[in-house]
């Protein structure tokens, strides 16, 4: 394993060779990304948890789970809630998977 103190390329070196760890490590990393977009886009609009709640029909306590990237109840639904209300859109793609080759 060549030396890197790249946190990235350390994760894929130590996930590498075990599929199970690599999913969990993909699926955290959506959560993540997740919870930080809802984030990003409410103090955008300059809105508090609970105000984006109300423009949406739930508590606040909903959004802040929903910006928490431990949360893996993420739905779609709830995404294009919040979108609408923040007056965006989802917008979902599918990529190739890339795996980087060793040299």
């Amino acid at each position: 394993m060549a030396k890197t103190n790249d946190a990235i390329k350390i994760i894929d070196q130590l996930t590498s060779s075990d599929s199970e760890l690599e999913a969990m490590v993909v699926e955290a990393s959506i959560n993540a990304e997740v919870a930080q977009l809802i984030y990003e886009a409410r103090t955008k609009a300059g809105l508090t948890q609970k105000q984006l709640a109300e423009l949406v029909g739930t508590k606040q306590p909903v959004i802040a789970r929903l910006e928490d990237a431990d949360y893996e109840g993420h739905s779609l639904s709830m995404l294009q809630k919040i979108a609408h209300a923040l007056n965006q859109r989802v917008v979902i793609r599918l990529t190739p998977l890339e795996h980087e080759q060793s040299a």
